[in-house]
């Protein structure tokens, strides 16, 4: 399993709309075939600063499958525009360490 890690920053003033077109484009992305679960976190410091976490089963289920569908294209049309600037994505796997 991996981890999509993206910081949102999104425009003054547009939280709020941000925030409803996120909860309409939630059942686009879980519809996906790999898709585990995500969520979005809003920063305390910067109320117009979201941190959207995505597991996916592997890194080409976002990259290839997600990214590559029509979904997405309905995705991009509700959230794009609100971002400023658009965000930089990462993707992280979860480490075996163990304890001594």
């Amino acid at each position: 399993m991996i981890t999509e890690h993206a910081v949102l920053q999104v425009r003054p003033g547009e939280s709020a709309a941000f925030e409803a077109a996120f909860a309409e484009a939630s059942p686009i992305i879980a519809s996906m075939h790999g898709y585990q679960g995500h969520s979005l976190l809003q920063c305390i410091e910067d109320d117009h600063r979201y941190l959207l976490l995505v597991e996916w089963d592997t890194l080409e289920d976002h990259t290839k499958g997600f990214r590559g569908s029509t979904e997405y294209q309905e995705w991009k049309t509700l959230l794009h525009h609100f971002y400023d600037p658009f965000p930089e994505v990462d993707h992280y796997r979860a480490l075996a360490i163990s304890e001594s």
